[in-house]
């Protein structure tokens, strides 16, 4: 017996594999021609990953960039409450829960951020992107207060929103406004810090600017009124570092500039941003205090502002400032070659140890070479003498300061 074959090579093997692959898609093309085109989409989409005017999940879904105490999480899906972590992602229909101390900072894939502070209950009601398109985002607040601030949108048209009962505020871009929403009195509130705002309930609709509320009542028409304004912060700067050898024993002084009709401030400090862990909360009659007794580390602190109506403005914006221990061991390496005037901006070069923090003037140096030296413009000064403070610390607890007088002609 005779055996004889034929050797047949694997690019033989791909050739026919595809010849009937074509054979077999072309006759679905004829007979189902609607499945074979939403195949076709399906598998593009994956390869090519989305249609061209969507964005990615990842840039649709708003996420958690803060969170502090209790804060959970029931997906529009779900019946259980989770627990809220930075992983979480938020899509529309999801709700968010604050405990007595808890707070959470979201943000949106358009950079508006929400603020939801402690014993509050919100809904996600909207999360519309695209690229090249007008976004639109929402939150509904069942109860408690919320804090928005939004960015300068990429899209005309985008809108950010914030509900509460039967009514909807449209935020303008670059505004910030606290919302507020009290079931048990069925009264809502929704206070403009900066920018502007529409609000409008059935067949009412008002506009807010800086420094307005609108308050809302069951019953009742909104009722619109001014508010105070909140201090402007003056000291300590914003980032400021404040190095001293006993932290604890250190007075810290806060300063603020003055408020028309008010009578009294209230300064509070705390660890996080959202002030869930409050520090030192101090009342006074001035623009000024001082305040001891805080550990080494990071702070914020914020100052509001009431008169003689007890009524109390929001809180300003927090500055950040850390107090830290000075340096006992090794000394720090920080020299200043040279300055040099711009107009009205001075240009600063020196030389310092590499991977170590520098602070000039209340501004952080961002670049520093790896051989130490480092070159920066302050902002604009006023006409007059100035004394420029820098502050450094090394990655060894070491610590070195250094000032430099300026004349800035009129």
């Amino acid at each position: 017996m005779e055996v004889y074959w034929t050797p047949i090579t694997y690019k033989t093997v791909a050739i026919y594999s595809i010849l009937i692959a074509v054979i077999v898609l072309a006759g679905l093309y004829l007979v189902v021609p609607d499945w074979y085109s939403k195949v076709l989409k399906t598998v593009s989409n994956s390869v090519g990953g989305g249609e061209g005017d969507t964005v990615s999940a990842n840039q649709t879904q708003a996420k958690f960039v803060n969170l502090d105490g209790k804060v959970q999480v029931k997906k529009f899906n779900a019946v259980t409450w989770v627990q809220a972590d930075y992983r979480t992602s938020l899509d529309k229909g999801d709700q968010i829960q604050t405990g007595s101390e808890g707070a959470a900072r979201i943000t949106f894939a358009d950079g508006t951020t929400y603020t939801v502070k402690s014993d509050a209950l919100v809904t996600v009601e909207e999360n519309s992107m695209g690229s090249n398109r007008p976004t639109s985002v929402a939150v509904r607040i069942e109860t408690g207060s919320v804090d928005l601030n939004t960015p300068t949108w990429a899209s005309p048209g985008s809108k950010a929103a914030v509900s509460v009962e039967t009514a909807t505020a449209q935020i303008h871009q670059n505004s910030r406004a606290t919302v507020k929403n009290d079931p048990q009195s069925n009264t809502s509130e929704i206070v403009v810090v900066n920018g502007g705002a529409d609000v409008k309930r059935g067949g009412e609709q008002i506009a807010l600017n800086q420094h307005e509320r609108a308050t809302m009542q069951t019953g009742t028409p909104i009722q619109k009124s001014n508010v105070l304004a909140p201090p402007d912060l003056v000291a300590p700067l914003n980032l400021a570092p404040l190095i001293t050898e006993y932290p604890r024993n250190y007075n810290v002084r806060f300063e603020w500039k003055p408020v028309q009709e008010a009578i009294s401030y209230t300064l509070r400090v705390s660890t996080t941003t959202s002030f869930a862990k409050m520090v030192k909360e101090v009342k006074v009659s001035g623009t000024a205090a001082e305040v001891s007794g805080f550990d080494p580390g990071d702070y914020f602190w914020s100052v509001s502002a009431t008169n003689a109506k007890k009524e109390s403005s929001e809180a300003s914006d927090p500055w950040k400032f850390t107090l830290a221990a000075q340096g006992k061991t090794g000394e720090m390496l920080l020299q200043i070659d040279g300055t040099q005037l711009h107009g009205r901006v001075v240009e600063i070069v020196g030389r310092t140890e590499p991977g170590a923090a520098l602070i000039i003037s209340g501004q952080p140096v961002p670049n520093i070479g790896q051989d130490g030296i480092f070159r920066h413009f302050t902002e604009q000064l006023d006409p007059g003498q100035h004394t420029i403070v820098i502050i450094g610390q090394n990655r060894r607890g070491g610590t070195a300061r250094q000032e430099v007088s300026i004349m800035v002609p009129k």
